[in-house]
């Protein structure tokens, strides 16, 4: 994937936000080792089944005569596209994986890993987060990034700490943390 996007950037001109996607692209990925084995799951699926499942449909669609009218054809190439390019996402997440190691998690301060309940100082609003890596991160289920402002501010803090988590739109929320847990 990095050889594609590097050759996008190329090919239409090299901007900044091009060699950034080149540099989080070879960046370390943080997973745990449930995350790591499910993207692994999904990656193999993709090469084998999911492979010969897209085969099947664009010779199937080839059977149905003129190419150039052929939406299915058309779909089924565009479905294997997308699927390429996961694979080669899941490749180089895989690559550029670290496993995280659970064990030697401890709750004396907050890293990745770490599962933190926080408030926020002006309005007292409590919340709860797993602090993991960005490829995990879903904040719907209470997932960070360590990459995110809240986790990048949050990293290294203890209990009765008070964080300022400087924001993208420029604003400053202050949390107090109330509880590190695994």
């Amino acid at each position: 994937m990095l050889k594609v996007q590097a050759f996008v950037c190329i090919k239409t001109k090299i901007t900044s936000n091009c060699i950034e996607r080149m540099k989080i692209m070879a960046q370390e990925i943080l997973l745990t080792a449930e995350a790591y084995k499910k993207k692994n799951d999904e990656l193999e699926y993709l090469k084998t089944a999911g492979r010969d499942e897209i085969a099947e449909r664009i010779k199937e669609a080839r059977s149905f005569g003129d190419l150039s009218e052929n939406s299915e054809y058309d779909e089924a190439l565009n479905d294997q596209a997308k699927m390429e390019a996961k694979i080669a996402q899941l490749e180089n997440e895989m690559k550029n994986a670290k496993i995280l190691d659970e064990s030697a998690i401890t709750t004396e301060a907050i890293h990745v890993g770490s599962k933190v309940k926080i408030r926020d100082v002006e309005y007292g609003d409590i919340e709860e987060y797993k602090i993991l890596g960005e490829s995990q991160a879903n904040p719907d289920e209470g997932i960070i990034s360590d990459q995110s402002a809240v986790g990048k501010a949050l990293i290294g803090n203890k209990v009765g700490d008070v964080v300022n988590v400087h924001l993208p739109n420029g604003n400053v929320i202050a949390f107090e943390v109330l509880e590190i847990s695994i």
